[in-house]
């Protein structure tokens, strides 16, 4: 599927970078341990379905926030076990159990709901977020595995620190280690072990275990700078210029009258704003877009729809001519990571944050 003339702002998803990354995850893990992508949240605003459906061959499982999510993708037809890693409302629990989705759960009394549904059994050891806390976590195992018409499918951590504070996610993972194999040897059985995120799979990948979790990672942003390299974005970010315009000197653009011309300027008018997930927290920080495979400062405050840019040195500009917000053009180049760092968030919510008027295109 191409994108049509009169598309004022896009996605363009490369297929092919996403099988890459997944490609390059499986190097990094080996090829015993199991890959769960993790496609909630649209798929990081990437399209949940096509997603899933391009790594069919790369993933054993799928990794959703709730029910409605694991709901569409069983519906569009993925047959992978999904797991469902938020916990569950109380009126969520009898459709989960149901389409046999995997549930989380934090406690004995939480998992007694879920009769006739496998269940991963999270555990807190520093995320604060759900889980049982460690310390009880081994007793209130066992208080698990005695419920009947209960299958164990996995245990699970989270790491909330694993690509700023190395010291303690080493010791997080060497602790849970020594916390699974008490489990094992107190409840034994085939149930899987997963902990690692994207982080922990480019920087402790001897932490392995029988599953990871990857998720920014398969979406060509890496949480570790120096590890980029190896990743292929998948997304760019394309719009128009929809309006061209030469300014004096003392000219004021935008709401609140933040940036003045300090020269003559070609003003472009791109057809894109917030609205469409280019983020407002970066107007007045140097964001730039790319034209013409140039960089071009971003004036002003990005407003809902519309966005103004510096072209002044773009030669043969035109109307209707591509701009990349995020992506690449020639030889330049601008990453999620970059975008999220002028507007002072994470990688994360800028893919997610890319509103649904911006078509996807598949390619």
């Amino acid at each position: 599927m191409n994108s049509s003339g009169t598309d004022r702002c896009w996605a363009e998803i490369d297929r092919g970078a996403l099988r890459h990354n997944a490609r390059v995850t499986r190097q990094r893990i080996g090829p015993e341990t199991g890959l769960l992508a993790v496609v909630k949240a649209n798929g990081y605003g990437h399209g949940m379905i096509e997603v899933a459906d391009a790594l069919q061959d790369d993933a054993q499982l799928f990794g959703v926030a709730n029910l409605h999510e694991a709901l569409e993708l069983r519906a569009s037809g993925i047959a992978h076990p999904i797991l469902i890693l938020g916990p569950a409302l109380p009126q969520e629990r009898a459709a989960i159990v149901e389409h046999g989705f995997i549930a989380t759960v934090s406690s004995f009394e939480e998992a007694r709901a879920f009769k006739g549904s496998p269940l991963n059994f999270g555990i807190d050891t520093g995320m604060g977020r759900m889980g049982c806390w460690q310390d009880e976590a081994l007793a209130e195992l066992e208080k698990i595995s005695h419920l009947s018409q209960v299958r164990l499918h996995s245990i699970s951590t989270h790491l909330p620190v694993a690509e700023e504070d190395f010291a303690f996610t080493e010791r997080q993972l060497t602790q849970f280690a020594l916390l699974v194999r008490q489990m094992r040897m107190r409840v034994p059985g085939d149930y899987k072990v997963h902990v690692l995120l994207s982080a922990g799979i480019l920087a402790f990948a001897q932490h392995r275990f029988d599953v990871v979790r990857a998720g920014l990672m398969l979406y060509g942003s890496s949480p570790l700078p120096n590890e980029q390299k190896f990743l292929r974005p998948i997304m760019t970010l394309k719009s128009r210029i929809a309006l061209l315009r030469d300014l004096p000197p003392g000219r004021s653009v935008s709401y609140g009258r933040t940036f003045i011309t300090p020269r003559p300027m070609r003003v472009a008018t791109i057809s894109a704003g917030y609205a469409d997930g280019f983020p407002r927290a970066q107007s007045n920080r140097e964001a730039s877009v790319l034209v013409g495979g140039q960089r071009c400062l971003v004036l002003g405050r990005i407003t809902m729809d519309l966005t103004m840019v510096d072209v002044s040195a773009v030669p043969n500009v035109g109307l209707g001519d591509e701009v990349i917000l995020m992506g690449k053009q020639g030889d330049e180049e601008i990453l999620a990571a970059e975008v999220a760092e002028r507007a002072r968030t994470i990688p994360w919510e800028i893919f997610t944050g890319i509103g649904s008027r911006a078509r996807r295109v598949y390619l």
